[in-house]
């Protein structure tokens, strides 16, 4: 029986590499709607992404649904410098043919909690935390009901990438992300630990331009222009490739290792703001919340992510 679940998004070129292993996997994972979110760019250019990803993929039987707009208590903070105008530059998409689910997605995210059968509902968040957070805050009861939410987001070994100590998801969001870390729900994070061993070097962009369908081609052009930003950065030989890693641990969970420990984010201070402190070696008695995960097999990463997305049109 496939694994049912929500995926919260801000596409973001590797929130959309994300969607399109998540819709090419239907023998494990049954996608039952797609939420944007505020984040890498604002939510209607978001939405609009997230449609023309669906319609890549072939698989236009996926609903979409617009969630929140801005963060809960701040100004939203995007990613442009990184992800292009449009969030998804490299590829010329054409526009979608299908349309927006007319339901706010923070509503559809409580009704589904409601009508499936408890713990049978993951959440796989790949930005901001604002429609998990507004859902559990507007409608408690579901806490109960989700059967797990995996997150990519935060960092600890790793630190930050848009500020010193915080990580983009999180420092967009953080009084979000409190709420959600707090949530009691099973939580599992991919943070930047894992995602910086997961990189777009040469021969691996190759290996998905090489696939030869279109989901490649777009994959292999999308990640040609994010990387860039990275490439300069790091000083590497590839760019961190993020959010796939969330439908890779739900596929693969061998992939990744880790383990469980108290993970709380911090609100108050203007230096460290959104940093995700990990009580990696449990030096405290707090409560373990958060099955951290710490690293990745990057050619098995690889080797997934190419075998499933041959599968596309």
């Amino acid at each position: 029986m496939p694994r049912k679940i929500i995926i919260d998004t801000d596409p973001g070129q590797d929130d959309a590499v994300a969607i399109l292993l998540a819709l090419a996997s239907p023998e494990d994972l049954n996608v039952l709607g797609i939420v944007a979110v505020a984040g890498n760019v604002g939510l209607a250019q978001n939405a609009e992404n997230a449609l023309k990803i669906v319609e890549l993929s072939g698989r236009t039987d996926i609903p979409v649904y617009a969630g929140c707009a801005r963060p809960m208590r701040r100004p939203l903070v995007t990613a442009e410098h990184v992800h292009g105008e449009t969030g998804l530059n490299g590829p010329d998409l054409p526009s979608p043919t299908i349309a927006l689910e007319d339901q706010h997605g923070v509503d559809f995210i409580i009704e589904t909690l409601r009508q499936e059968e408890p713990e049978s509902v993951t959440l796989c968040t790949l930005g901001p935390l604002t429609n998990i957070a507004m859902a559990l805050v507007k409608a408690p009861d579901i806490a109960s009901r989700i059967a797990e939410i995996v997150m990519m987001g935060g960092a600890y070994f790793e630190v930050g990438n848009i500020t010193p100590a915080a990580e983009f998801n999180i420092f967009v969001d953080p009084e979000a992300a409190d709420i959600v870390m707090r949530c009691g729900a099973p939580l599992t994070l991919l943070p930047l630990d894992a995602t910086h061993q997961v990189l777009t070097t040469r021969p691996r962009l190759d290996a998905l331009a090489a696939i030869g369908n279109a989901a490649g081609a777009a994959v292999a052009s999308m990640l040609e222009f994010s990387e860039r930003f990275d490439l300069e950065k790091y000083q590497s030989q590839g760019a961190p490739l993020h959010d796939p890693t969330v439908i890779a641990y739900l596929l693969q969970p061998e992939i990744f290792s880790g383990r469980l420990c108290n993970v709380e984010i911090e609100l108050a201070s203007e230096l460290t703001r959104g940093m995700t402190v990990a009580d990696y070696w449990h030096v405290t008695d707090r409560h373990k919340n958060v099955t951290f995960m710490r690293s990745a097999d990057a050619e098995a990463f690889y080797c997934l992510l190419i075998e499933k997305l041959k599968k596309l049109p």
